[in-house]
């Protein structure tokens, strides 16, 4: 029989699911040296190697890819009856990851989820600040919050938020300088500010609609950020126009430091939700975290 521990083959899911060394040791809370060292000694016992080793990734190999599909159901299953266990208690307790772009994560998020932390002392939450369309499941993650035209299929949702509305906006400096925008089209002939897409790389186009007519506007301009706060401080700054959720700017336009432009063009789409697997046995933490960020019951 092979010499090997269940903390080992832990180690070893955790880096098959990193890719990487050192995130597989922040995510064990243990050190890079320490994750090399155990698969080395995990290799040398069972005789075969599980990874294949480069200067910028680790990759499994084909015996690696078998164990690594085996194992990693088994550790999760492992990990939620334990959990399930701890319920026992009474007590919510453990650590409830969430992902979630800034403006969700700042504005959605926190409000609700601060109550808690002194409320549940033993509970911790994890907020993971993410413009993509994170894989919860293959993160390890225990939801993500994303628009509600953004949901895979295959999750069950929970809206958390009313209809959003996306402003598009512009100093006042700015307007002095240019004409002002009167229908979509125009934007290509003003200095933009764009938000890179972190899932794909590309830019975000502008979304617009009016009497049930749908439009997507390329905008150009002299600068691109990939968060919405920064686009916020460049358009407060004069630097060019701005599509920002309109939380993020109605009290900047009540100071009179910004201007909403095209505002009959833009018109409220279906807002935030919770995305979670629906196979998966909740604990304590995460019904408390749902039932505090949700507006309805869940169907």
């Amino acid at each position: 029989m092979a010499d090997y521990k269940l903390d080992d083959l832990a180690v070893f899911v955790a880096v098959g699911r990193e890719g990487n060394f050192t995130r597989a040791a922040a995510a064990l809370g243990i050190s890079p040296s320490a994750v090399g060292q155990t698969m080395r000694l995990l290799e040398e016992r069972l005789g075969v190697r599980l990874l294949t080793r480069t200067t910028r990734s680790v990759t499994r190999t084909e015996a690696g890819e078998q164990l690594f599909k085996g194992l990693a159901p088994l550790l999760d299953s492992i990990e939620e009856q334990v959990d399930a266990a701890i319920d026992h208690s009474g007590r919510p307790s453990g650590t409830v990851r969430i992902t979630a772009d800034e403006f969700a994560a700042r504005y959605v998020l926190w409000p609700r989820l601060k109550p808690l932390l002194d409320q549940y002392p033993d509970m911790t939450i994890e907020l993971v600040t993410d413009y993509g369309l994170t894989d919860i499941v293959a993160q390890r993650m225990d939801a993500g919050v994303r628009l509600g035209d953004t949901l895979a299929a295959d999750m069950i949702a929970a809206p958390i938020a009313p209809p959003l509305r996306l402003m598009t906006v512009a100093s006042p400096e700015y307007l002095a300088r240019h004409a002002m925008p009167r229908v979509p089209e125009d934007l290509p002939r003003h200095r933009c500010i764009n938000l890179r897409l972190p899932t794909h790389g590309a830019l975000y186009q502008w979304e617009y609609a009016k009497d049930g007519r749908d439009i997507r506007v390329r905008v150009d301009g002299p600068l691109i950020m990939n968060s919405v706060f920064q686009i916020l401080q460049g358009c407060l700054d004069g630097v060019g126009l701005a599509q920002l959720p309109e939380g993020l700017v109605d009290g900047h336009i009540k100071q009179g430091e910004l201007v909403e432009v095209l505002a009959d063009w833009c018109e409220p789409f279906e807002g935030y939700h919770l995305y979670y697997p629906s196979r998966r046995q909740h604990t304590a933490a995460f019904r408390v975290v749902l039932e505090a960020l949700r507006i309805n019951p869940l169907a």
